[in-house]
């Protein structure tokens, strides 16, 4: 089934957290994702809150760094959140950013090693098994944890073509970070198992006036030139222009702010209620099983229910 979410901003104040989770699943979104980077909040901490603070929408963890955790103790976790609240949680791992990992001294020689072994360990132990034979980086032989009724599903949020395809072997899925335009989805999923999650963000704004909306969500972008952010852009046919627009660009902020409208139409989800609609069901259409929206307003709880307003 096609789903949309939305994201809980990692800066947004922490006494309006629950009433921003509340009002998510009052205006009828299927999933709140939390996210969890460095300087900001923990993921476990914030999905459990926000669990007990509603009652039907699931909650996505957006992404754990597997170098941050022993295995056994995130599957741990996992599970406890998953005992606490059936059918309500969805777990996601990735290689945390390089540099932020780096500076915690949790980078390893290998981040393919280690998410393999990680992932492997934590869904071994949520299925209530014994935990695998010790590899590289996990250690966790034997171990055994009280398995959840219904075991969350484990997404791995990740963004090269390498990581996608460990994805593709050793999770149930695949989340996508911004800009999830519709060739990045469809490559993506081509890598995947039939009936695998999928799961996007990407940055949104719905206005009356699509053009103003767009003009909203630029800020969103300043990031999505950089490096790291090269597979996302390779499968659009603007990919080349683009990265000299970003070469060009005095800083991240100019070149965000002269984007082509064009461009921006591709790169968020911005526009009118209707725009903002076709762009969503353009990624369903692209193999996406839930698109999630990522307040870029000023105010992300009081776009809510603008955002809101791209349900039928």
């Amino acid at each position: 089934m096609a789903r949309i979410g939305v994201m809980l901003p990692r800066d947004l104040p922490a006494d309006q957290v629950l009433a921003y989770a509340r009002r998510a699943e009052a205006l009828g979104f299927d999933e709140l994702w939390v996210v969890e980077d460095l300087g900001f909040r923990g993921g476990v901490a914030q999905a459990g809150a926000v669990l007990a603070a509603t009652e039907r929408i699931a909650v996505g963890i957006g992404i754990l760094p597997a170098g941050a955790r022993n295995a056994a103790f995130a599957a741990m976790e996992l599970a406890t959140l998953a005992l606490l609240f059936p059918g309500r949680l969805i777990a996601g791992i990735g290689h945390g950013m390089p540099d932020w990992m780096r500076s915690v001294g949790a980078r390893p020689a290998s981040p393919l090693t280690l998410l393999r072994e990680f992932t492997v360990a934590v869904r071994t132990l949520l299925r209530g098994s014994p935990g695998p034979a010790a590899g590289r980086y996990v250690q966790v032989e034997g171990v055994v944890i009280e398995k959840p009724s219904l075991v969350p599903p484990v997404l791995l949020g990740v963004r090269g073509p390498k990581s996608i395809a460990v994805a593709g072997e050793v999770a149930d899925g695949l989340l996508l970070a911004e800009p999830a335009a519709p060739p990045y989805v469809a490559g993506a999923v081509a890598q995947l198992a039939a009936g695998a999650e999928v799961i996007t963000y990407d940055v949104a704004v719905v206005g009356d006036d699509g053009a103003a909306a767009r003009e909203l969500v630029r800020p969103g972008l300043v990031w999505i030139g950089e490096p790291d952010w090269a597979p996302h852009l390779a499968p659009l046919p603007f990919a080349e222009d683009l990265a000299r627009h970003r070469r060009e660009a005095p800083s991240r902020e100019a070149f965000a702010a002269t984007l082509p409208d064009a461009w921006v139409r591709e790169l968020a989800l911005a526009g009118t209620a209707e725009e903002v609609r076709t762009q969503i069901a353009a990624r369903h259409a692209a193999g996406a099983t839930s698109v999630v929206l990522v307040p870029a307003e000023p105010d992300p709880l009081d776009a809510l229910s603008r955002l809101a307003r791209v349900f039928p």
